[in-house]
């Protein structure tokens, strides 16, 4: 942190209490966040603040989509997908033509186009080359055929990055990326938004492909057979995101159960005061101030370009898995009150499962690390 993005966290955090947290209930019942929320984050320069001016965003860093992504999460704001749309801008404007840059990367700033990445099928999850959804070049055109799965941002999205299988011989340039506008598509149908465990505001869907037509310059970078090198190319800074999402939920999980261990009595005393909670929050304070320190060290290797795929995935599985084990561990001093949905305790709790598993699973993010060594 330094002046200029405390300035920006301030203005952040005026976006949040007035536009996020007077919505939260409503949208967890409607299982997705207003329309209208995208674009008055656009208005506000906040949605795209890590891209170059010429293109619509704001010019500045990772680090300050990290000061949204971090306050989002200190109210506990997990539905709204500006995570997606950010990572979905990132494969665009490293790998896109320059007529799909400027076509769409001043929408997706603005929030009058949202992006999803369609990537996860049925059958094919973190193993990114079983995917089977594909798209056969018919002259001037791909006709697509498939169905993806639990994709986030699935039901607002204008703007899908889909993952699609070109070559249907298989191999290391089989695989696609496509830049399709969903808006009124023929063919393509969005399937009921999910009940999942938690992120309960969040838009997650099924989409499905039938016999889908979309121009041949819809492939990202006007090149066919580069979807799995871009793909790796773009997953260090998502899998950082995961990382600092993790951190901040973590701290808040800390600070909401102390507060509470100091103001909830037990036996005539504040719960605070029994040696058992003292320690574990001590335990917590110090994972967290280790997070802290860790993932702001990565954030400054995603800015200066320096991000290893291995750290990356340190930073995706150590800091996920810590998150559901704090968390957990916390909610253990509300009691029964740590169960209950009233408590945000209990919500953290239910939103942080997926975190292990959406990103790519940590159990691969294990191998990653192990081939490196």
């Amino acid at each position: 942190m330094d002046a200029g993005l405390e300035l920006y966290r301030d203005s952040v955090r005026r976006f949040v209490k007035a536009e996020v947290l007077p919505g939260q209930e409503r949208w967890r019942a409607q299982r997705h966040v207003d329309r209208a929320l995208w674009e008055r984050a656009g208005a506000l320069d906040l949605l795209l603040a890590d891209v170059p001016e010429q293109y619509g965003g704001a010019g500045g860093s990772y680090a300050h989509m990290v000061v949204l992504w971090q306050e989002l999460m200190a109210v506990g704001e997990v539905g709204f997908g500006t995570h997606v749309h950010s990572v979905a801008a990132r494969y665009i404007l490293n790998n896109g033509s320059e007529e799909q840059k400027q076509r769409y990367l001043p929408q997706l700033a603005s929030g009058k186009m949202i992006a999803a990445i369609a990537i996860t099928e049925p059958d094919a999850g973190s193993d990114l080359q079983a995917i089977r959804c594909s798209a056969v070049r018919d002259g001037d055109e791909y006709r697509i055929n498939g169905a993806k799965t639990f994709i986030s941002n699935g039901h607002l999205a204008d703007l899908l990055v889909l993952a699609v299988k070109t070559d249907p011989a298989g191999g290391a340039k089989a695989i696609s990326l496509l830049l399709v506008e969903a808006r009124a598509l023929a063919g393509y149908r969005v399937g009921p938004i999910l009940d999942l465990i938690g992120r309960k505001s969040q838009d997650t869907c099924e989409l499905f492909f039938d016999d889908v037509r979309v121009p041949a310059h819809a492939v990202l970078g006007a090149v066919e057979g580069r979807g799995l090198a871009q793909l790796m190319r773009e997953l260090p800074y998502e899998r950082t995101l995961l990382g600092v999402t993790a951190v901040a939920a973590i701290e808040r999980a800390v600070a909401l159960a102390t507060d509470h261990a100091q103001q909830r009595k037990v036996f005539g005393k504040p719960l605070f005061e029994l040696q058992n909670t003292r320690f574990k929050l001590a335990e917590a304070k110090t994972q967290a101030v280790v997070a802290r320190v860790f993932i702001d060290w990565c954030i400054g290797k995603i800015i200066d370009g320096s991000m290893e795929t291995d750290v990356a995935s340190m930073a995706k599985w150590y800091l996920t898995d810590m998150q559901c084990r704090v968390i957990d561990d916390c909610l253990q001093l509300f009691g029964g009150y740590g169960y209950s949905l009233d408590f945000p305790i209990a919500q953290m709790y239910a939103d942080a499962r997926v975190q292990k598993i959406y990103g790519g699973a940590n159990e691969v993010m294990k191998e990653i690390i192990a081939y490196n060594l």
